[in-house]
């Protein structure tokens, strides 16, 4: 690789979604901008690439876009301009039942309401009564998710523009589990609740983790998408925004380390030997590559390195199980829609809670819940003619196993196999539908797109981590101690998913301290970003 420019205003490490929208915001606002991206394809955990199954476009991490479309990014980037197309889920989940019937979370909160109240009338009224009451709340929240996690933020986002409610405060800090419990009473309307508020990872008993049940009450106002052509999509056309700003996009471009100079971060260094200085440096890699591996030990204070060092990453996560299938699932009695959304195919919130016990015992859950994802349904590009794409995520999957196994092809097949036995057990029409299998469990996740001990949100999302405490206190603010080094991703505060809030963020943090409050050539711009003055 000849590099074009080897001096920027800012360097860029790491090729996610959320390094590419600091990269777009800064190149947007006239900065010089390089990106480094260690693999040939860009997007990280957001990319989808075209030679696991021939013919095909398989997503290599997330798939589901939902709380992006809550920031300015894709409007700021102009994104639709360089490609990107969304289409609407909907339902955005459906709960199969086995045997036959079942039931829809949709974007229209009275269709959700009378889906649910086919199996359980009581049920329906009391999930209304939840979505209102949480609505006004989950909006600040997600207000607050796209500032720096500041008191001031935070007061802004809650305190001075809603009066605080103490049981709606009770609830964000109680488990998810024990508020399902004690507000429905039906088996499945508690498990499909439960299982998609596990997609963030805390366990339905963690204390504080009532906030991921919250967030479904955005659903109905915004609904979840997915991107055409894949999720990656949105990644390719990111960087196409950047590189159409003067922005240099480097794949193959691994980053040795970044390198400082009378103690300020302002080189990287890649390990075909190549240099590139800048003013700054951004990193979108996991806090402890970005602080241990990439700076480096010696460099930090003690204390941060050994808070760093143990930061609460995790043992694993999920595991996803992708199929190459001569159908779709087809679920008797369901909605002939359910495969539009994320099917949730958990049958209580018990079976929910013991493969959490399997996994915290260190081994893979013996019965595990499945996600199945059919985005093909939707957006037949991704499929040769006749032919369909099926993910199955299932959770959970310790990295680090009790029993000695290591994640090998057999293992990873094995626990595939799993899966497809709790989809079948579903959709009995997938028998024989298989035809390619390509799984991704913890050590994939790591070894391909950098997710250290596969966690997909890098840290976990407990709630001694979020907000002013992710991924440290004297982290949060996207600034390191170290000057000139900044960190974005899901290592930072709002934690995981496909957001773009912490690439925002640190962007205009960044952007602040070059241009020394906003007095320069990124002024005028980010006003109108702001929709304000600065």
């Amino acid at each position: 690789m000849l590099a074009r420019v080897t001096e920027y205003d800012a360097l860029i490490v790491g090729g996610g979604h959320n390094a590419l929208t600091s990269a777009g915001y800064l190149a947007k606002a006239g900065f010089k901008v390089a990106v480094f991206e260690r693999r040939e394809f860009i997007g990280g955990a957001v990319c989808t690439q075209d030679d696991i199954f021939p013919g095909y476009k398989v997503d290599v991490g997330s798939g589901v876009h939902i709380m992006i479309h809550l920031t300015p990014v894709v409007k700021d980037l102009e994104l639709e301009k360089h490609g990107l197309r969304y289409v609407d889920m909907d339902p955005i989940a459906y709960q199969p039942l086995e045997g036959a019937g079942g039931f829809g979370l949709y974007r229209d909160l009275e269709k959700t309401c009378e889906s649910i109240a086919a199996v359980s009338p009581k049920d329906a009224i009391a999930y209304r009564a939840f979505v209102k009451s949480w609505d006004g709340f989950a909006d600040k929240l997600f207000k607050a998710f796209q500032l720096p996690p500041n008191p001031a933020n935070l007061a802004r986002s809650f305190v001075s523009s809603v009066k605080p409610d103490i049981d709606m405060l009770r609830g964000v800090i109680q488990s998810y589990g024990h508020y399902i419990k004690a507000n429905f009473e039906h088996p499945q309307v508690r498990s499909a609740l439960a299982w998609l508020a596990a997609q963030s990872g805390p366990a339905p008993a963690e204390i504080g983790s009532g906030g991921f049940l919250m967030w479904h009450a955005v659903l109905h106002k915004y609904g979840a998408k997915r991107a055409v052509g894949g999720s990656g999509a949105l990644t390719v056309a990111m960087q196409k925004s950047i590189e159409a700003n003067g922005g240099d996009v480097f794949l193959n471009a691994p980053v040795a380390r970044i390198e400082l100079e009378n103690g300020a971060a302002r080189k990287v260094i890649l390990e075909d030997g190549q240099v590139f200085s800048g003013r700054v440096v951004i990193s979108g890699a996991h806090v402890q590559t970005t602080l241990l591996d990439l700076v480096g030990k010696d460099y930090l204070p003690s204390k941060l390195e050994w808070k760093v060092q143990h930061l609460r990453v995790g043992n694993g996560f999920g595991l996803i199980h992708r199929l190459a299938t001569s159908a779709l699932p087809e679920y008797p009695g369901a909605d002939p829609a359910a495969t539009n959304g994320m099917q949730l195919l958990c049958p209580s919130f018990d079976y929910l809670e013991q493969a959490f016990r399997d996994y915290d015992n260190g081994i893979p859950s013996r019965n595990p819940c499945a996600l199945g994802m059919t985005f093909s349904g939707l957006d037949p590009s991704l499929a040769p003619d006749g032919k369909h794409l099926v993910y199955l995520w299932g959770q959970y999957y310790p990295y680090e196993r009790s029993d000695g196994r290591i994640w090998d092809k057999d293992a990873e097949l094995e626990e595939g196999a799993k899966l497809e036995e709790v989809m079948y057990k579903y959709a009995p029409n997938m028998h024989g539908k298989i035809e390619q299998r390509f799984t991704q469990s913890p050590l994939d996740l790591e070894q391909r797109i950098g997710l250290r001990k596969g966690n997909v949100m890098h840290l976990e999302m407990g709630f001694d981590q979020m907000f002013m405490f992710r991924p440290l206190p004297e982290l949060s603010g996207y600034r390191t101690p170290i000057p000139g080094l900044y960190l974005c991703g899901a290592s930072t505060h709002p934690g995981g998913g496909v957001f773009a809030a912490s690439g925002r963020s640190a962007a205009l943090v960044a952007m602040h301290d070059l241009e020394g409050g906003f007095y320069g050539k990124a002024k005028k711009w980010l006003e109108g970003a702001l929709g304000r003055s600065s």
